[in-house]
């Protein structure tokens, strides 16, 4: 089975987390973090760098890695590097997105979610606990 290895970007403001709907495909209208593939050459980093800037016009910091998931969808096995990301230049405008959402740790359930994002969804929540108690 094929792997493509690609990067996501929770983007954190406050206590809200920036999701996407997926704009195309087999997943159109289902909710992810943005980011994008791995291209030759760039680091996880540098790639999310590059993706946000091209589906989204912003400027971002790049921070720890939340998770890295594994999963089998059933063209292709998946690998994506999770980091936490913060806009430091220009706004948030979507270009393949079809909708856009800033969620609170409580809605995070509210909307259907790629199946390999989903995965991220308990450990964004449990960190975002530790931090309310800071």
């Amino acid at each position: 089975m094929k792997t493509i290895r690609v990067v996501a970007a929770v983007i954190r403001n406050g206590d809200k987390i920036f999701a996407t709907a997926r704009g195309y495909g087999e997943y159109k209208g289902w909710w992810e973090f943005p980011g994008g593939k791995i291209e030759d050459g760039e680091t996880p980093q540098q790639a999310l760098i590059r993706e946000i800037r091209e589906e989204l016009t912003a400027e971002i910091t790049v921070g720890e890695l939340i998770k890295t998931i594994e999963y089998d969808y059933p063209a292709f096995h998946l690998s994506m590097d999770c980091f936490w990301a913060k806009v430091v230049s220009g706004h948030l405008e979507l270009k393949e997105a079809e909708d856009a959402k800033w969620l609170t740790k409580d809605q995070l359930d509210e909307v259907k979610w790629l199946p390999a994002d989903l995965e991220l969804i308990d450990p964004i929540r449990q960190m975002l606990d530790r931090m309310d108690l800071i």
